[in-house]
């Protein structure tokens, strides 16, 4: 393999006119990980980012998520990072990627539970209150107000404004017979001055009466309606939906006012406005979030909002002593044996500590996660896990400098270390790959 990703990095050279030395560790990592990964494109897509459809219970590949957006938000999130953070992918040492790969194998077990099961983007309303489902889930749900997730005291001034005017609709919902419509939020006004419920158990198909109805509030619609006849509260009281556009997008369900704010601070239009470096400088994250699922051009949002949360809440994770950068490594130098390592990152994930019971209960589905975790490593390591040279020690508390990212933008003048060269090498070093086996 280093022959090939030589013959790759070569290739680059060529190309791109960039010396060795402008071919920084990073990027060199980045390629081992793409050469691994790319190879298993196929596998990825069609045979781990499956959707369980609701009424055959058969499993189909995902029509929201695929490797090649995902591939792209990696170049992102590893290389230009978010908030002081970049996503992890190996260390500086003989198969040092393969650290890397483990922590995207971890993350992708959680996405595969969490979103792609359900071919998902924004959050489904899921939290039944008497037999029906709040409108008002879009503000929160099991007695949560996203738009109250403020950024720390050091970080509030990153936050998005709560504008009670702002009207957005969610381009996702669940597809079971009678589920609940997609969330919305949308000012109260005198003609709604409250939110109802989503009635599932209502017959909408009824051609025969007078007027005729039909299930026409969302494409697939087989039963169920709005209920807008009188207030009805979610688990937290709320009964009107004014200033609750901030319900979880993305593959892991990025929410509140504080984590839109940093990604329109850190990659969004506010960076641009007040003179950062920006990679979606004409994206405003506070006044559409909704763009993390509805954008045709930027596929990757969806994965990126995924990855912030990550750097943000897992890979810095110390608490109790269990840390996960150290546990990570033990993992990887222990030869990927056991659940204990992924049993904890599912309990930081879905309740918030690596030793659950805690937060709101039990892990939801850890042998569920624990399963995909072992798949996603058995498509990556065919047969024994490559042999690390450790101990490493895994730093993931070192920020970058938010305001000079490491790898130029694409408006840069610098020249183009970019993704577009960074997937023309690989393809050759694959393609390379394949005739010598």
């Amino acid at each position: 393999m280093k022959i090939i990703l030589l013959l790759g990095m070569t290739l680059l050279h060529a190309s791109s006119g960039l010396s060795t030395g402008e071919i920084n560790s990073e990027m060199q990592r980045l390629l081992y990980i793409y050469f691994e990964m790319d190879r298993i494109e196929n596998e990825i897509d069609t045979k781990l980012f499956l959707y369980e459809t609701p009424l055959e219970s058969n499993w189909v590949p995902s029509a929201i998520y695929k490797y090649a957006d995902f591939r792209e938000s990696l170049y992102v999130m590893a290389t230009e990072g978010v908030a002081g953070k970049k996503f992890y992918i190996g260390e500086d040492v003989t198969n040092g990627h393969v650290y890397g790969l483990v922590n995207i194998a971890a993350f992708l077990a959680q996405s595969m539970k969490e979103t792609i099961k359900y071919d998902a983007c924004d959050e489904n309303s899921w939290d039944e209150v008497g037999g029906k489902y709040p409108l008002s889930n879009a503000c929160g749900q099991l007695g949560q107000s996203y738009q109250d997730y403020h950024c720390s005291e050091e970080e509030k001034h990153m936050e998005c404004p709560v504008d009670p005017n702002m009207s957005v609709t969610a381009v996702t919902h669940d597809k079971w017979y009678g589920a609940p419509a997609p969330l919305f939020c949308g000012p109260k006004t005198d003609e709604q001055p409250h939110s109802g419920f989503w009635d599932h158990s209502y017959s909408c198909n009824k051609g025969w009466a007078n007027p005729p109805e039909t299930c026409d509030v969302y494409e697939g619609q087989k039963a169920g309606k709005f209920d807008q006849s009188r207030p009805y509260a979610n688990t937290a009281g709320r009964t009107d939906v004014e200033g609750c556009c901030w319900w979880g997008r993305g593959v892991i369900q990025t929410s509140g006012i504080c984590n839109f704010g940093k990604l329109n601070y850190y990659l969004g239009a506010r960076a641009a406005q007040e003179g950062r470096n920006s990679k979606y400088p004409s994206i405003d994250f506070c006044k559409d979030p909704e763009v993390i699922c509805s954008s045709s051009e930027y596929k990757e949002l969806k994965w990126i909002a995924g990855m912030f949360y990550w750097m943000e809440s897992v890979q810095p994770y110390n608490e109790g002593g269990w840390k996960y950068a150290d546990e990570l490594a033990k993992f990887v130098e222990g030869g990927m044996e056991g659940t204990s390592f992924i049993d904890a990152v599912s309990g930081i994930v879905n309740r918030g500590c690596h030793n659950p019971p805690c937060g709101t209960g039990a892990v939801d589905g850890t042998l569920e996660r624990s399963q995909n975790f072992k798949r996603v490593l058995n498509t990556m390591f065919v047969g024994s896990p490559p042999e690390v040279f450790g101990p490493v020690t895994i730093n993931l508390e070192s920020p970058i400098n938010p305001s000079s990212p490491t790898i130029p933008t694409p408006s840069s003048p610098s020249p183009p270390r970019n993704w577009a060269e960074l997937k023309s090498i690989n393809v050759n070093a694959v393609y390379v790959h394949l005739i010598l086996a």
